[in-house]
């Protein structure tokens, strides 16, 4: 599903790296920026999904998106993803930190090794690529980093103790690089989704009682799409929101 959204001048032919960008909310934003007519570049773990989804890019716009395979939490291979991508797009203007993994677990059977593996899938690589983007986006004159929290942690949602941490911590994140960056044009804001009907969600943890609870917490009802995260994003990487920094935005139908 496509949901009708703005055009966004100030996006075109803008360099977009997006993490974990090859499903799910991922895709649905490599789909939206390259709607937009950016040059959107994105990594991902699963090939066979992110080739799909090339693909389908393509025959929609006429021009592919640039994926390159990468594991985030290869702090060296991630480095090396976004030196390609500037080499052969140009410096990035957008950095979508959006990679990362809500898999649960029971609070008395997580072990030091599974609390680091968390840590460095769904917190580390978002600092580590603001830091290798600040030099295209000083070079540019400015830049919007856009950090994908959640609201798991407010509302203290079960089994989810390590990603509720790192996902509280990125917008952490976010405030202290607004402030180191902002002098530099850099704007950092954290996207922050609801329960996101994304088809992983439904297969894993959303079962048709569930979704009933969330519909009764929410207060617009209906599905989250990832399609409405995007549109968000959209807003918050373009020049519209160019005073918009350090800044939480919640899209969650009114649950947290």
């Amino acid at each position: 599903m496509h949901l009708s959204s703005a055009v966004y001048p100030s996006l075109a032919n803008r360099v977009v790296f997006i993490t974990g960008g090859g499903s799910g909310i991922g895709a649905a934003m490599t789909q939206a920026f390259a709607r937009q007519r950016a040059k959107v570049a994105f990594v991902d773990i699963a090939e066979e999904a992110s080739r799909r989804l090339v693909d389908e890019v393509h025959g929609a716009s006429g021009v592919p998106p640039l994926f390159l395979p990468c594991d985030v939490r290869d702090v060296a291979m991630l480095a090396a993803s976004i030196a390609s991508v500037r080499e052969r797009l140009g410096p990035i203007g957008i950095l979508i930190n959006n990679a990362a993994s809500d898999d649960r677990h029971r609070l008395e059977e997580l072990t030091p090794q599974q609390w680091d593996e968390r840590m460095a899938l769904n917190l580390r690589p978002a600092f580590f690529a603001s830091q290798a983007v600040m030099a295209h986006m000083r070079e540019l004159g400015g830049g919007s980093i856009i950090n994908l929290g959640s609201i798991c942690w407010r509302i203290g949602a079960a089994n989810l103790t390590a990603y509720a941490t790192a996902k509280a911590a990125m917008h952490g994140l976010t405030r202290s690089l607004a402030r180191e960056l902002g002098a530099h044009g850099i704007r950092v804001n954290t996207l922050s989704p609801g329960c996101v009907m994304t088809e992983r969600q439904l297969q894993l943890w959303v079962s048709p009682a569930q979704e009933k609870i969330i519909q009764a917490t929410q207060y617009v009802k209906g599905r989250i799409l990832p399609e409405h995260i995007a549109h968000c994003a959209l807003f918050l990487a373009a020049d519209d929101s160019a005073m918009l920094t350090a800044q939480e935005m919640i899209v969650d139908g009114g649950w947290a």
